[in-house]
């Protein structure tokens, strides 16, 4: 488990920390058809692994976005406001793509608390940079500064 906070000031006095690694998830080309149909990205670097076989990755890859979304499965294990009446999404202020995800790798996310404000009504608005590790490849897949904003 990574960091877990009861309050804002608790998430507040708790910038800077690491907040550790979540499990290894396999990318499977049922989930990247989903992620295909869920947002009509039906490109087929993503979706015709017959096709792929000959292009720029020799297999299937990810869709960027996908990789991004996979910051809410790892999320928990990294960032958690225990006993928040509300948590919500706030928002994104960079993301990078460094590297593709060909179907079958596996990836995991690590991050690091970057900044927490106090807002009214026993708000805290935190920003953590998240990286979305690719296993054996020397970039990550994904690098994201989310916002979150949680309710106690």
């Amino acid at each position: 488990m990574g960091l877990v906070f009861h309050s804002p000031e608790e998430a507040i006095a708790a910038v800077g920390s690491d907040l550790g690694v979540s499990d290894w998830l396999t990318i499977e080309q049922d989930r990247i058809d989903e992620f295909a149909r869920a947002t009509g990205d039906f490109q087929w670097i993503h979706v015709d692994p017959e096709k792929a076989k000959d292009g720029p990755f020799g297999k299937t890859i990810a869709h960027g976005y996908l990789s991004l979304s996979l910051i809410n499965v790892f999320l928990p294990d990294l960032l958690l406001g225990e006993g928040m009446k509300m948590g919500v999404n706030y928002g994104t202020d960079r993301v990078r793509f460094p590297a593709p995800v060909p179907v079958g790798s596996r990836v995991r996310a690590s991050g690091e608390l970057i900044k927490a404000e106090a807002l009214p009504d026993n708000a805290v608005q935190v920003t953590a940079r998240i990286t979305i590790e690719l296993e054996g490849s020397q970039k990550p897949a994904c690098v994201a500064d989310i916002l979150g904003r949680y309710y106690f």
